[in-house]
């Protein structure tokens, strides 16, 4: 019972998110790798994807612009580097490896995939967790490699500024100098 006592909850159920994410992070990439034939059939699953994007009027016009100029024309390097990005971000969070810039990269990804057109209960979901261990992100370091390396004040945003103390001359001073 005094174990309990011990720990505390709040940062224990972020780690638990932490983990959770980088692990459907991981599942993302290693599910590409194995059964949606991204590396038996480079870039045909992401063509397809990408063209029934093109089609879908949920897609904004600047993202459907965006997919057809930029990603349909490199859509092999986008076909290795996103399932390889996943399986490396969600390591990271699981670990706790550079965790905040994890989550934004995460985060980017995912509104990339939710401005494909590709909105539901999962993606929601996942939009809100990242977004939630960004608003706890004292909290997310606690079990982490960035602990152990002291890496979580290289990402820290300070808002206690103290303030600069500035020598402001008098009129007096400042005619003297002008004259």
């Amino acid at each position: 019972m005094k174990f309990f006592r011990n720990i505390e909850v709040l940062p224990s159920l972020i780690v638990l998110m932490r983990v959770l994410f980088g692990l459907g992070w991981l599942l993302a990439g290693v599910t590409k790798l194995t059964e949606k034939s991204w590396f038996k059939q480079p870039g045909v699953f992401l063509s397809e994807y990408l063209m029934e994007s093109l089609q879908n009027s949920n897609v904004p016009t600047f993202y459907k612009i965006f997919v057809e100029h930029v990603v349909l024309e490199h859509v092999m390097i986008f076909n290795y580097v996103i399932p390889i990005t996943q399986i490396i971000l969600g390591l990271f969070l699981i670990v706790g490896l550079f965790t905040i810039p994890s989550v934004l990269a995460c985060l980017f990804m995912h509104i990339n995939f939710i401005l494909s057109g590709n909105m539901n209960l999962i993606s929601l979901f996942l939009y809100t967790n990242a977004f939630s261990l960004i608003i706890f992100r004292k909290s997310i370091y606690h079990f982490s490699l960035d602990k152990y390396f002291n890496l979580e004040s290289l990402f820290a945003i300070s808002l206690n500024k103290r303030e600069k103390n500035v020598f402001l001359p008098s009129k007096k001073e400042s005619l003297l100098r002008n004259s």
